[in-house]
């Protein structure tokens, strides 16, 4: 049994470390404030990840096989450079990619391709996110039961991925030249809190709303659609990044590949701006958030049939209108001299701990679950809650490492998570930001829920010991 001391000791360790997490933010962002503006380069690719075979679906608890392609699944790379002369300021590689998550390794097989290929690129610098289609292939050896032939095995996915986006990498910044950036707002309503409370306290993820006993959904939505807009030295517009604070699964339950709505909004965005137009999509906090209908759910579909769009192109339609009313403000102050300040620090987070009623309930489940092979995956997930209990009771109790990446780019700020961190999380970050305007970009790693205090009161899936590696103590700002 580990030591009672000791524990306490880490406990006011792990707070101490939560209470540094906003600081640090903010002071990344405060610190960029005295740096001098510099003339701005950019450059941009993108590339297919799409698989050429059929391959394992990522995002749900069930084997999927997909043999077919709906929407291409692609990486949108932005290179982004400062100078004053010949002299280099600072640098970013931003790299947006349709995939359910960055998983573990990932990141680190792209920057070792680009250290041979790269040498005025500091690699660190280079950051990936997800836009959380769970409609992409799998990335982890083991986490599903996988038939050995006839499919693209995770591995084999994970290293034709890896050499795409290095590839969309190099070109993005072989190709970088002086341009302007602009930023504007807009607002749709795409996210919609998945969330549902319960008379007796309880809350359920996409728990039915025609219930007697249903109250409220559980938190706020945030219906921003925050825009950056480059343009090359022609002065035409060259790529965009689009931070919705939704993650893109409406059609995540299909059995293939579908890069969801972020390719209907690609399509109409080149449809009018020109079909080389790059578009980063990056999903804001929004660990309790999707695009789902929660209720008034037969006037939204009476509606939707009326305009004649399907659900893809109508959340598509809302999202570039919103756009568009961003774009008309950030058209009209195009930057071309901007401070650029990149800031990557690796920050240590309190790791959830799982308590012994949970470990006790858990072992129930796995030993029910365990019974049928076709389980593996929600077996496997449910266990990892128990071994971390072992572990934790043997006294080792662990930080999450969590790499942040703090950008400045004129009068707005970008900062990266890891993780699907609830909107509330966000929310706080925005408002207390100094910036203009934040970018806040989740699933830049590869994720788990951080969940608010009250979900985690309220239970269920997102907000459970076995959806959370860092609990609603890890989210404090």
């Amino acid at each position: 049994m580990q030591d009672k001391h000791a524990t306490r000791r880490q406990l006011c360790f792990h707070r101490h470390i939560v209470l540094c997490v906003g600081l640090t933010v903010s002071w990344l962002i405060v610190a960029s404030s005295h740096s001098a503006a510099a003339e701005l380069h950019i450059g941009g690719s993108t590339v297919s990840i799409t698989p050429d075979k059929p391959v394992a679906l990522s995002g749900q608890m069930r084997t999927r096989i997909a043999k077919e392609v709906e929407t291409p699944a692609t990486a949108t790379a932005l290179a982004l450079e400062s100078r004053d002369g010949d002299k280099i300021l600072d640098q970013a590689i931003m790299v947006s990619c349709d995939l359910v998550a960055i998983r573990e390794g990932i990141l680190e097989k792209v920057r070792e391709r680009l250290r041979g290929k790269l040498t005025d690129f500091d690699t660190k610098k280079l950051f990936l996110n997800a836009t959380h289609t769970h409609t992409a292939p799998v990335m982890r050896e083991g986490a599903y039961q996988l038939p050995k032939d006839g499919i693209i095995q995770p591995k084999e996915y994970v290293e034709f991925l890896a050499d795409q986006v290095a590839d969309a990498s190099i070109k993005a910044w072989q190709t970088r030249k002086p341009g302007r950036v602009g930023w504007g707002l807009g607002y749709a309503v795409v996210a919609l809190n998945r969330r549902s409370v319960y008379a007796n306290g309880t809350a359920q993820m996409y728990g039915a709303t025609n219930k007697a006993n249903f109250r409220v959904i559980e938190g706020y939505e945030d219906h921003g659609v925050e825009v950056l807009c480059f343009w090359d030295e022609n002065d035409k517009l060259f790529a965009t990044a689009i931070n919705v604070a939704c993650p893109s699964q409406e059609v995540e339950g299909r059995s293939a590949v579908n890069a969801d709505f972020w390719h209907q909004v690609r399509e109409r965005l080149r449809k009018k701006h020109g079909k080389d137009l790059l578009v980063l999509g990056w999903t804001g906090a929004a660990g309790d958030q999707s695009p789902h209908l929660m209720y008034r759910k037969a006037a939204e579909e009476r509606m939707r049939k009326l305009r004649g769009l399907d659900r893809l192109d109508d959340i598509a339609r809302r999202i570039v209108s919103a756009w568009e009313e961003a774009y008309a403000g950030a058209k009209q102050e195009r930057h071309r001299d901007v401070v650029l300040v990149h800031k990557v620090q690796e920050i240590e987070l309190p790791e959830r701990i799982v308590t012994k009623k949970e470990a006790t309930d858990i072992r129930a489940k796995v030993a029910e679950l365990s019974k049928d092979p076709r389980n593996q995956r929600r077996t496997l997930w449910h266990q990892a809650a128990v071994d971390r209990f072992e572990r934790q009771q043997a006294g080792d109790i662990r930080t999450y490492p969590m790499e942040l990446h703090a950008i400045r780019l004129g009068d707005v700020a970008i900062a990266t998570n890891p993780f699907e961190l609830f909107t509330d999380f966000g929310i706080q970050m925005k408002a207390r930001s100094p910036a203009l305007q934040t970018f806040i970009v989740q699933l830049a790693g590869p994720g788990s829920y951080v969940p608010s205090k009250r979900a985690e009161l309220g239970g269920g899936y997102s907000a459970i010991v076995e959806s959370n590696k860092v609990g609603a103590e890890g989210g404090k700002f």
